[in-house]
C-alpha cells in the first residue's frame, strides 16, 4: 500500500474493525486506510451498508454483479477479490461469474442483467455516457427510486475502487475464481499458465 497503516486505531472505529475481522476473518486492507480518518470511515461504511441492505430494491446478485464489474473496469484487485467472494455467495452460476468481464458476448446474462451492466459501464468508463434509452430500458424492471439506488451503488463502487487503486490496496485472497479480465483466458489456455 502506498500509505502506511497505523499501529493503533481510534476507539471510535474499533467496532467496525472488529466486525470485519469477525465476518471476513481479518480486517480489510482498505479499512486500515479509511481508519486513519474515522469520520470518513463511518460515512463510507454506512453508505455501503445502506446500499447493500436486505431491503434494497435491487436483488443481491444484481448488486454483486455491479460491484464486481465496476471493480474490473477500475482494475481494483482488492475490490474484485472481496466483491467476487460476495458474488460467489450470491450467484448460482460459476460460469456466469467467470464470464462477467465479457458479458456482452455471453448468453448467461438475462435482459435485466444486461441492461444493468450496460448502465454500469456507461457510468464507469471515461468517455461513455448514460442515455435516455438506457434509463427507459431500466424502467422495465426498476422504478425511479430503485434506479437512484442502482446509480448510487455504481457511484459508490467507483469511489471505492478508485480509492483502492490509487493507494495500491492489495487483494486478500477471498475469492479463488478467475474473474479478473484475462484470468479466464489464461486458465483455459495451458500455454498461458506455463509462462
Amino acid at each position: 500500500m502506498r500509505i502506511s497503516t497505523k499501529e493503533n486505531y481510534s476507539l471510535f472505529i474499533k467496532p467496525l474493525l472488529w466486525l470485519q475481522k469477525r465476518h471476513y476473518g481479518k480486517v480489510l486492507n482498505p479499512a486500515k486506510l479509511w481508519g486513519r480518518r474515522p469520520a470518513l470511515f463511518w460515512l463510507v461504511a454506512g453508505f455501503f451498508g445502506y446500499l447493500d441492505r436486505r431491503s434494497s430494491p435491487l436483488k443481491p446478485v444484481i448488486r454483486s454483479l455491479v460491484c464486481v464489474r465496476v471493480s474490473q473496469l477500475n482494475d481494483c484487485e482488492f475490490c474484485v477479490d472481496a466483491n467476487g467472494m460476495k458474488l460467489a455467495e450470491r450467484c448460482n452460476s460459476i460460469e456466469k461469474i467467470k464470464a462477467l468481464s465479457t458479458w456482452q458476448h455471453s448468453t448467461l446474462f438475462d435482459e435485466q442483467e444486461r441492461a444493468v451492466l450496460s448502465y454500469t459501464e456507461a457510468m464507469t468508463i471515461t468517455g461513455q455516457r448514460v442515455t435516455d434509452g438506457m434509463l427507459s430500458t431500466l424502467k422495465q424492471w426498476f422504478d425511479e427510486d430503485a434506479i437512484v439506488d442502482l446509480t448510487a451503488l455504481i457511484a459508490f463502487q467507483n469511489l471505492s475502487a478508485k480509492f483502492n487503486t490509487a493507494l495500491d490496496v492489495p487483494k486478500q485472497d477471498f475469492c479463488s475464481l478467475p474473474i479478473q479480465p484475462g484470468e479466464q483466458q489464461a486458465a483455459d489456455d495451458p500455454k498461458q499458465t506455463d509462462k
